[in-house]
């Protein structure tokens, strides 16, 4: 769809034609939003801008925009926003409607917080097992068919050393304890 030098009324002529059509700048994102909040659709929206009817619906799905276009009731604000605070680093974020609350700003600061709190981690999965070579009792944390609690136990009951002197192969003494 070309560029539509029709302007809707009491719009004044701002040169937004001027842009490239796969940037968006900052006053054309206010337009958008402006127009959304005032019922007209992502086609005019685009046409008045000169953007991609996507560029428009996928900025409108970004800021929650989407959906059927309406003016707000008197004395609401055009785009509701609300606001969380990182647990980690107690930074405001923005929150999206319609969508599971996010606790941390970030990954890094998710991964921060949880690693300082391991006793919080609600491991389900914990499988208490018999070690195949020492016979002590460990957990196993998601797999129920480990056979031994350490690596050691595994090397000494895999590869048996010959004791020197004796007529065979036997198990050298656990080096755990």
């Amino acid at each position: 769809m070309g560029c539509s030098r029709e302007l809707p009324i009491g719009a004044k002529d701002i040169g937004l034609w001027k842009v490239s059509e796969t940037a968006m700048n900052q006053q054309q994102k206010e337009h958008i939003v402006r127009m959304r909040t005032q019922g007209m659709g992502y086609r005019k929206i685009s046409g008045y801008l000169c953007l991609s009817e996507n560029t428009v619906k996928a900025f409108c799905r970004r800021n929650n925009l989407q959906g059927v276009a309406s003016a707000p009731a008197a004395g609401q604000p055009a785009v509701p926003v609300s606001c969380g605070i990182c647990r980690e680093c107690a930074a405001t974020f923005e929150l999206r409607k319609g969508v599971k609350p996010k606790k941390f700003c970030s990954d890094t600061c998710r991964w921060a917080w949880w690693n300082k709190r391991p006793e919080l981690i609600q491991r389900k999965a914990l499988y208490p097992l018999i070690c195949a070579h020492c016979g002590k009792a460990f957990e196993s944390y998601g797999n129920p068919y480990r056979k031994f609690c350490c690596h050691p136990c595994y090397i000494l009951h895999r590869f048996p050393k010959p004791v020197p002197g004796g007529d065979g192969l036997i198990q050298a003494a656990n080096t755990r304890s």
